[in-house]
C-alpha cells in the first residue's frame, strides 16, 4: 500500500508538470494542479517579466565590484594600502566572488523552470542546467591556458582554481539536485540544506588530514592550496545553492503583486539573517580551528544575507528609481562573462604592466572610472557585432534557401 501511495503521488507531480508546461503556453489549467512553494494558486505570468531586468541590474553590481576588486589590487601602490579607505574597498571587493556565485545560482532556478513549462519534461530542463554547468567548467580551463600563453608563466598555473572552475561543476550538480526532486517545496529545502551543509563543514574540510594524499590539482578543487587555488568547493560552491533557493522562490512569481511582496519579505529575510550571523560571529566557535574571513559558517550566512538584500535592492532600483528603456548597470550583467574574461588580462597581464602598483588610491579609483566605461563600451561594440553577425547568417541562409528551391 505505502509503495502504491507514493506512485499515485509521484502520477500527481508529473501530471503536475504537464499542466504547468500547457499554462505557459496560455492553454487551461488541469483541475487540482499544485500550488506554488509560497502557498498561493499561480497566475498567469505578465509579457513583460520574462526576464527579469533587476537581477541583470545586480548581475551588473557584481561586475561594478568585480573591477574595483582587481583594479585596486593590481594598480594601487604598496605603500597606499594602509589607510581605511583602501581597507574598506577590499571588504566591499570581497563581496564581487560570492556574489556572481549567489546569481548564477538564482539563474539556474529561473532557467530550469522557465524549459519546464515551455516543455514539459523535467529531465530535459534540468540536463540543460547540467550541460551549461559543464560548459563553463570547459571555458574554464580554456580560460586557464589563455592567461598562461599571455602571461608567460608555468604551465602548472593552467591547473590554478578559479571562479569558473568551481561555478561550472556547482551550476552542474545543482541541475541534478534540482531534477532529482520532484516536489517544489523540497526542492527549496534541498538547496537550502546543501548550502547549509557545505558552509558547516567547511572548517573541518580545511584541516581535515584524509585529503592530504590527495593529488595537488584535485586537492585545491576542495580547499585552498598555496599555488594552485583561488577558490574551493568548501565554502564557494554554497553560494550557488543559496542563491537557488531565492531564484526557486521568484520562479513561481506570476504577478507584478505577488513579486512586490516576495521582495519585501526577502528584504526582511535578508537582513534578519545577516544581523543573526553577525551577532553569532561573536559566539564561541564549536570548531577545533576556524577563521571568520575565510572558513566561518557565521561569514557565510552574513554574506548570503547581505546577497538577499541585493535582490530586493535591485527590484525596488530598477521597478520604481530607474525606469529608463536601457540601462548601463543591465547591459554590463548582460555581459558578465564577456567582460570577466577579457578585462582580467587587460588589468594583471602585459598591457597594463607599466601601472602596476604604481598609482595612489585616489588615482586607482578614478583609473578604475575609466576602466568601466572601457568596458561598457567593449560590451555595447560586442553586443553590434553580435547582433550583426546573427543578420548575415540570416541572410545567407535565405539566400542558399532561395537558390535550393
Amino acid at each position: 500500500m505505502v509503495q502504491n501511495r507514493y506512485g499515485q503521488r509521484y502520477a500527481r507531480e508529473d501530471a503536475s508538470e504537464r499542466s504547468e508546461a500547457s499554462h505557459a503556453n496560455g492553454a487551461s489549467r488541469q483541475s487540482g494542479s499544485r500550488e506554488s512553494v509560497s502557498g498561493s494558486p499561480r497566475g498567469k505570468a505578465p509579457r513583460s517579466e520574462t526576464r527579469r531586468r533587476y537581477v541583470d541590474w545586480a548581475r551588473g553590481l557584481a561586475v561594478l565590484i568585480m573591477i574595483q576588486a582587481h583594479v585596486l589590487d593590481s594598480w594601487t601602490r604598496i605603500d597606499a594600502r594602509g589607510s581605511w579607505q583602501f581597507a574598506w574597498s577590499m571588504i566591499v571587493a570581497g563581496f564581487a566572488a560570492p556574489m556572481f556565485l549567489f546569481l548564477a545560482g538564482l539563474a539556474i532556478a529561473l532557467s530550469a523552470g522557465s524549459k519546464l513549462r515551455r516543455s514539459g519534461d523535467r529531465a530535459s530542463a534540468a540536463s540543460a542546467v547540467i550541460n551549461r554547468g559543464l560548459w563553463i567548467f570547459f571555458l574554464a580551463f580554456l580560460f586557464r591556458i589563455q592567461a598562461w600563453a599571455l602571461g608567460w608563466g608555468p604551465p602548472r598555473t593552467m591547473l590554478k582554481v578559479d571562479i569558473l572552475n568551481v561555478m561550472g561543476p556547482a551550476i552542474a550538480a545543482a541541475g541534478a539536485l534540482w531534477g532529482a526532486v520532484r516536489m517544489p517545496r523540497l526542492r527549496l529545502v534541498a538547496f537550502a540544506l546543501v548550502a547549509a551543509a557545505i558552509s558547516i563543514v567547511t572548517p573541518i574540510v580545511r584541516v581535515t588530514p584524509l585529503l592530504d594524499g590527495l593529488p595537488d590539482a584535485l586537492e585545491a578543487y576542495v580547499r585552498p592550496l598555496g599555488g594552485l587555488s583561488t577558490f574551493s568547493f568548501f565554502p564557494w560552491a554554497g553560494f550557488v545553492f543559496a542563491g537557488a533557493v531565492i531564484g526557486l522562490l521568484l520562479d513561481e512569481v506570476r504577478t507584478p503583486e505577488y513579486e512586490s511582496r516576495l521582495n519585501g519579505w526577502l528584504a526582511i529575510a535578508g537582513a534578519l539573517l545577516a544581523g543573526a550571523a553577525y551577532a553569532g560571529s561573536f559566539l564561541p566557535t564549536p570548531y577545533a580551528h576556524s577563521e571568520f574571513w575565510g572558513s566561518s559558517p557565521a561569514f557565510f550566512a552574513l554574506r548570503v544575507g547581505i546577497l538577499t538584500l541585493v535582490v530586493p535592492f535591485a527590484y525596488v532600483w530598477v521597478r520604481t528609481i530607474v525606469r529608463q528603456a536601457w540601462s548601463p548597470m543591465e547591459q554590463l550583467g548582460r555581459s558578465s562573462l564577456f567582460i570577466y574574461w577579457i578585462h582580467v588580462e587587460m588589468v594583471y597581464g602585459l598591457i597594463s604592466l607599466r601601472i602596476h602598483k604604481s598609482l595612489s588610491h585616489p588615482q586607482a579609483w578614478a583609473a578604475y572610472v575609466a576602466f568601466v566605461i572601457l568596458m561598457l563600451l567593449c560590451s555595447i561594440e560586442k553586443d553590434r557585432i553580435v547582433r550583426w553577425w546573427s543578420a548575415r547568417r540570416k541572410q545567407n541562409a535565405y539566400f542558399i534557401e532561395s537558390r535550393t528551391f
